[in-house]
């Protein structure tokens, strides 16, 4: 069975380009009918936060990326412990002691030699006297030993892949303070899980390779694994700075909605076109791993905007009823203040400011050359309640009696009673204006 999983830090909130690789994912779990498991990497215990784990959850539930398990990697130390000490014993995790700066020079060193800035695996040289007196200044790291070989496998995206591993310094596995660090977590969690797909950025391609062995070390499962190009902004830079702008929590509170950002993302990068989709189970039953490229992918947070608007288009006074509640729709007017204002918003945050219209009335907008026109018009409203037939019965008898037609006629009314230049049909809006807040003397 198929296994995959998204495995996100909880050391701040998600963003756009975390939701590429949690919906790929996803999506390849439902198309297989197999298991879509969100793993916490929060093994740092100074930067991971339950707050982040809740704000995680909460933008995936919103999303409809429902899980089948939930696991943290802080409940699983025991394991990593074990695994780190088998691998001391097969001689494939060695102790370090270099500092960062030590490392710096070394790396400097060998670029100004024409040489790939590898780590030279001095450590392993050091007697047990000398690595005695080492820890006295300081807690040694380890390393995993590489075979300098070449590693290949068959990306699904990327297609036939291969890293010289000895291009690749030793990767680090566990911090001189003890901790656990994302290769050997993940490699744990993976073969423990049953992990058998994974899909991630192609800035893991090396990792990748390195992963690799370690897992062939440990006699695990290799997943198959496929790497998504990386999201960059519109003119092609890079949404590291941006990516404050683009968490997910703030696109909610912005009013876009799940099903745009859904279907942008499963067809962004792709030799297919981007389309709005009606439900996630057509997202699902249309997504092609290999119709993806591997060059940088252009995000735009503005292209969300007109998939937003139509997807509210599509949707019925019921799909809403509770957003429209919320505002004071009484239940017998829902209906068709829905299917009045739906053409006429961007987001459902809108219809706040339509009902308040409805309402309250709005300041009038009277241009000076209009505004005898408007004060006149006015003064022929009929009596009463108004109906469906009120706008047109009205303005037929304001042209008869100043011979205004077209958009002479049309727009100063607008603009007098809405206070706007544009909006819903005006034979269906007046019915609803409670307040017109022009003065019938100029």
């Amino acid at each position: 069975m198929t296994t995959t999983r998204f495995a996100p830090s909880p050391t701040g909130h998600l963003h756009v380009g975390n939701l590429r690789t949690a919906l790929f994912n996803y999506l390849i779990a439902r198309q297989m009918d197999g298991t879509f498991v969100l793993r916490i990497d929060d093994t740092d215990p100074v930067r991971s936060k339950p707050k982040y784990v809740d704000s995680i959850k909460r933008d995936l539930e919103w999303l409809g990326l429902y899980w089948d398990q939930i696991e943290f990697q802080s409940n699983r130390l025991e394991q990593y412990a074990q695994t780190a000490e088998k691998l001391r014993d097969m001689g494939k995790l060695y102790e370090c002691f270099e500092s960062s700066l030590e490392l710096d020079l070394k790396r400097k060193k060998q670029l100004n030699m024409g040489k790939p800035p590898v780590y030279d695996r001095s450590s392993l040289t050091l007697s047990k006297k000398e690595k005695d007196s080492l820890r006295v200044e300081s807690n040694g790291y380890w390393r995993f030993m590489l075979d300098q070989s070449r590693i290949d496998w068959a990306d699904g995206i990327l297609g036939e892949t291969s890293i010289d591993v000895a291009s690749v310094s030793d990767p680090v596995l566990i911090r001189g303070d003890g901790q656990v660090l994302y290769t050997l977590a993940s490699i744990c969690d993976d073969t423990d899980m049953g992990v058998s797909y994974v899909v991630r950025g192609s800035d893991h391609v090396t990792n990748t390779a390195t992963q690799i062995q370690i897992i062939q070390a440990l006699s695990g499962n290799v997943p198959k694994f496929a790497h998504h190009s990386l999201l960059v902004g519109s003119k092609g830079e890079g949404l590291s700075k941006r990516l404050g702008s683009l968490a997910l929590g703030d696109m909610r509170e912005a009013g876009l909605q799940p099903m745009a950002l859904l279907s942008h993302l499963a067809k962004l990068g792709s030799s297919e076109p981007v389309e709005l989709m009606g439900s996630l189970d057509e997202i699902i039953l249309g997504f092609d791993l290999t119709k993806f490229g591997a060059s940088p992918t252009k995000f735009d947070q503005m292209d969300l905007a007109p998939l937003t608007m139509k997807y509210l288009q599509g949707l019925s006074a019921s799909d809403i009823i509770a957003d429209i509640s919320a505002l004071g729709v009484p239940p017998e007017k829902a209906e068709d203040f829905w299917n009045i204002v739906r053409m006429n918003i961007s987001t459902l945050k809108d219809l706040s400011a339509w009902w308040d219209l409805m309402e309250k009335g709005a300041e009038p907008k009277i241009d000076d050359q209009d505004r005898e026109f408007v004060l006149k018009a006015v003064s022929l409203l009929p009596p009463g309640q108004f109906d469906a037939n009120t706008w047109k019965t009205w303005t037929q008898n304001v042209t008869e009696v100043t011979g205004r037609s077209g958009k002479n006629l049309y727009m100063p009314l607008r603009q007098a009673l809405t206070g706007m230049s544009h909006g819903p049909d005006m034979g269906h809006l007046l019915p609803f204006l409670k307040n017109i807040k022009i003065k019938n003397k100029p």
